[in-house]
């Protein structure tokens, strides 16, 4: 063993590549969107591209809302599912990038969110 490997021991690194597979960044990424929009992860489409040297993350995804019916009889309903789709989409941007940056130690400069339909559900619980 030369000086140099034992050096490298002791500080804990070792060299050698360490890769996040584009697979692993999708389902992590389709996770966390999920999550945070409480839809199923297979509802939601990602995809990366360059940033600058950053990545930027693109999700397309439907969206629960309360039934029209009961907003009309309790406005209260959207507040109880987040807010507004706009304010939800906003809000949801900076924790996607905080989960997914956080998890997969990935430099992400931007996250997307196309909101491609809505779903009218009950909510058991509110987020």
């Amino acid at each position: 063993m030369t000086g140099g490997t034992a050096r490298h021991r002791e500080s804990g690194s070792l060299t050698g590549h360490n890769r996040i597979s584009t697979q692993a960044l999708t389902s992590v990424a389709r996770g966390a969107a999920a999550e945070i929009f409480d839809v199923q992860p297979a509802d939601v489409r990602v995809s990366f591209a360059d940033d600058g040297g950053l990545l930027a993350l693109s999700l397309s995804l439907p969206l629960g809302i309360p039934p029209l019916a009961a907003v009309v009889r309790d406005p209260g309903r959207v507040p109880a599912y987040g807010g507004p789709i706009w304010s939800r989409a906003v809000q949801a941007k900076a924790m996607i990038l905080d989960r997914v940056s956080g998890l997969t130690g990935s430099g992400l400069g931007r996250v997307n969110i196309r909101i491609t339909g809505v779903r009218a559900t009950e909510r058991s619980r509110v987020r």
